[in-house]
């Protein structure tokens, strides 16, 4: 199924990509997985200077660095002017590669806005990154975002959405859309917890299917929202890869509603 998400200057990529947050490990089994993933399509892989990741990420697309979407983010402590200038050249050293495809502030810290924008607008406009955005960042705080100079030009905002965390659904999600700005959910399985849940279980019966699958094509049922599941081996990238084909029902839904309800009112933005 040819599905894609479109960002603001018009790259297109997979509604599902790969994270690399607590990889490393087993560094020649997950490059063999970030590899089997792009091969399947899954271009979009996302990492970060505080993962410990960029290396390996370099070295799993080095031989197809053209196929690759490479998401890094700089952090908040790195992230005045001349820091973030600095976290990038590094970033960029560390995975071999001389663009990075979306560049993040991680979360916010104590440096103004106003500093990290204008440093993330001149790396763009210098080539070292092509598309530049933020991560745990609530609806109050990405309007400030595109209030600044250049501030429109903001591709993306990385949150944390599962099935337990829906809080995004009520506000965040829709101001997004309505700005064209495509939504990254993070830790998408919630951590591997619901696994077991029996409404998921069902559904996935139903669809001859397992319930990560199930829980993925639920966060992707949203035209604007890319899932990025971590997937340290080939076998979870295939059965991942394989929830871009599944359609849920609105049976499907209404149940996945009655275990997990969706917001009714404002919630504070969870994660970082």
């Amino acid at each position: 199924m040819d599905r894609h998400i479109t960002f603001p200057d018009g790259r297109q990529v997979c509604p599902l990509g790969q994270g690399t947050y607590q990889m490393g490990r087993r560094r020649s089994e997950e490059i063999q997985a970030l590899r089997r993933g792009i091969d399947l399509g899954l271009t979009l892989i996302d990492t970060a200077e505080m993962y410990g990741t960029e290396e390996l990420v370099g070295e799993a697309v080095r031989e197809c660095r053209n196929k690759a979407f490479i998401v890094s983010k700089v952090l908040p402590g790195n992230a005045s002017y001349e820091g973030t200038k600095r976290a990038c050249e590094r970033s960029l050293q560390r995975l071999g590669t001389e663009y990075i495809d979306l560049y993040l502030l991680h979360w916010i810290g104590h440096y103004p806005f106003s500093e990290t924008v204008r440093a993330l607008a001149e790396l763009q406009q210098e080539g070292k990154i092509r598309q530049w955005g933020m991560s745990n960042l609530d609806v109050a705080d990405m309007e400030h975002i595109l209030s600044l100079p250049h501030g429109k030009e903001c591709a993306a905002d990385q949150v944390l959405y599962n099935l337990r965390e829906r809080g995004i659904e009520y506000d965040l999600i829709p101001w997004c859309g309505r700005h064209g700005i495509p939504v990254m959910a993070y830790t998408p399985l919630g951590e591997g917890r619901l696994r077991n849940h029996k409404t998921l279980v069902e559904i996935a019966r139903r669809h001859d299917a397992t319930p990560t699958q199930i829980m993925l094509a639920w966060v992707m049922r949203t035209q604007n929202v890319i899932a990025i599941p971590k997937a340290s081996s080939i076998a979870h990238v295939e059965e991942n890869a394989r929830s871009l084909a599944i359609i849920l029902t609105e049976e499907d839904l209404c149940d996945i509603d009655k275990a997990f309800p969706a917001p009714t009112r404002k919630i504070a933005l969870a994660g970082w």
